[in-house]
């Protein structure tokens, strides 16, 4: 499968890195163009293009962006991608912490509702509710029990199951989210959002969400936990543990 990868931080190089090693034709871009991207290509085997260059005949392209670039988009980018192309967007919108303020997310627009508006295009929410650590290290076989799951959210069945094969063959279980105005029930701070749940739980969660709950938690006790733990730059590694407990504290499920 052709997929195309436009940014390579944790998330988008992680990715293109673990679909590189499953056989994938991967193509990574970043904002500054091909040669910014060409050592981190090089490193892991991939093709280093530009934006354009990511989208052309990909049947997956992948936005690991912060948040807000999806406006800043080329407008003529989506142009020479296929009308059946997956797109799948994993950014996640922290307002006031990290974003500027968007009104139409803040009123209640699904934060991917609105990234599929400004591409013109149909798009499907995944991997925005994992953390960069457990997406990185914490893949198992399928079948293992306790494998961590990781939900999927979009409106077209043919385009789901590709992103859930995906999911799969890099070591978690895909959940169905339903539909693209159902994924605010994987945004932050959600019940299902970054807690390590498998896929029952995970089911659970996403049920679970209450809308207009998640943004006052965001902004306020997980905004204080995060300055907490990330007072002293540590690495994922270190404070992986605590920030899964202060996730599922903020949002207990209770036993099930």
């Amino acid at each position: 499968m052709k997929i195309g990868v436009i940014g390579i931080g944790e998330m988008g190089g992680t990715l293109a890195r673990k679909w590189s090693e499953k056989g994938h034709d991967v193509s990574v871009a970043n904002s500054r163009g091909a040669e910014a991207a060409l050592a981190f290509a090089t490193e892991i085997g991939v093709q280093s293009t530009d934006t354009h260059g990511a989208v052309e005949g990909a049947d997956v392209v992948l936005l690991a962006m912060p948040f807000p670039a999806a406006a800043t988009l080329p407008k003529d980018l989506l142009e020479r991608a296929a009308g059946d192309v997956v797109i799948i967007d994993v950014s996640n919108y922290f307002p006031g912490i990290r974003d500027p303020n968007i009104a139409e997310i803040d009123a209640g627009m699904p934060e991917s509702v609105w990234v599929s508006l400004q591409l013109g295009r149909p798009i499907f929410k995944a991997f925005n509710s994992i953390l960069f650590y457990s997406l990185a290290e914490l893949g198992r076989p399928e079948g293992e029990r306790g494998r961590l799951a990781i939900p999927v959210a979009g409106d077209d069945g043919r385009g789901k199951q590709i992103v859930m094969r995906l999911i799969n063959e890099i070591g978690f279980d895909p959940v169905d989210g339903g539909s693209l105005a159902e994924s605010w029930r994987q945004q932050p701070l959600t019940p299902a959002y970054c807690c390590d749940f498998d896929a029952d739980k995970t089911r659970h969660a996403l049920a679970a969400a209450v809308k207009g709950k998640a943004p006052r938690i965001r902004d306020n006790e997980w905004w204080d936990n995060h300055r907490r733990l990330f007072a002293d730059n540590p690495t994922y590694r270190e404070v992986h543990a605590e920030q899964i407990a202060v996730n599922r504290a903020l949002n207990p499920l209770g036993d099930i």
